[in-house]
């Protein structure tokens, strides 16, 4: 069983080259067993989507305070008590 096997992760994904990678870190994350959140900047947004990242995670993406549709509030407070640790 791995480590991260029911652990709760919160993968930021910012506007930098590196938000590829953060493809391949979900997905092993997945893999591993973890639940895993993806918050993201709308300059993220320019270096990947969130369709492709909540295809990975099975989760919707956090890109905004408030869901453009609803208007529900995504609570960071109750995100960051849900998390074990941030990446």
């Amino acid at each position: 069983m791995s480590a991260l096997a029911g652990k709760h992760i919160i993968l930021g994904i910012c506007g930098g080259i590196a938000a590829y990678k953060s493809v391949s870190l979900l997905r092993l994350f997945v893999k591993a067993g973890a639940e895993v959140q993806v918050v993201i900047t709308p300059a993220g947004k320019q270096f990947i989507t969130p369709v492709t990242l909540s295809s990975l995670s099975q989760k919707p993406v956090v890109g905004e305070f408030f869901t453009a549709n609803t208007g529900e509030w995504h609570s960071h407070v109750d995100l960051g008590l849900w998390a074990d640790c941030m990446v």
